[in-house]
């Protein structure tokens, strides 16, 4: 039976260890003339202007991920009003006020997101514990539901550290168990997160690779 996942993006599950999951979010900035749509559950990287993007917006260079992009607020352009929104448009802020978004930045934070492709078998899942991935369609997603449509690549699945997600477990779902089909949900974390203590890549332009 094929799996009820659709794609997702990232959802905050839990944290690595025996921390208090506080699953909380931190403000930061979008520029307001940010054309780049941002959907609830992608993943973002810092720029050096001191604004996000959605990673892969701007060729060049490399930067680690600074966390899952949840939602923003900012004053619509054309009827003046306050708009709370899980998605940024990429339009329609008034410039004379900040555009907020919401951001799980804590590198410790684990996520469930949706596999692209078959894992084979559950055996084959379980092996790839503890292995590396990039992701698949991650800047995508829905203008109707503001939901990112990034799941995680299973071709890409390697030791390789520099892919952007490491693997931890698999999700306990009876309705998302047949490994033979997409949309198995895995437990990942962020590799090489921005905020974390070996992340001390400069904030700038994002890698287009694995997304």
């Amino acid at each position: 039976m094929a799996n009820s996942n659709g794609a997702f993006g990232l959802r905050p599950i839990g944290v690595v260890g025996q921390a208090a999951n506080t699953t909380g979010v931190t403000e930061y900035r979008i520029a307001a003339g940010n054309t780049n749509a941002i959907y609830q559950g992608s993943p973002v990287i810092p720029l050096s202007t001191g604004f996000i993007d959605i990673v892969g917006a701007a060729a060049g260079g490399t930067v680690g991920l600074l966390g899952v992009f949840w939602g923003c607020e900012y004053v619509s352009s054309t009827t003046g009003e306050k708009i709370y929104s899980n998605s940024w448009p990429g339009s329609g802020a008034d410039t004379n006020h900040p555009v907020t978004a919401f951001v799980y930045d804590n590198p410790m934070q684990t996520y469930v997101i949706c596999s692209d492709a078959s894992l084979t078998n559950e055996a084959t899942a379980r092996g790839h514990v503890f292995a590396n991935a990039n992701f698949a369609a991650g800047t995508s997603g829905s203008s109707t539901s503001g939901i990112s449509s990034a799941k995680l690549g299973v071709s890409t699945i390697a030791a390789t550290a520099a892919l952007q997600l490491r693997i931890m477990g698999i999700q306990n779902d009876p309705d998302n168990a047949d490994f033979t089909a997409a949309g198995i949900p895995l437990i990942v974390r962020l590799n090489n997160s921005f905020n974390s203590a070996n992340g001390a890549i400069a904030a700038g332009t994002p890698s287009t690779t694995g997304v």
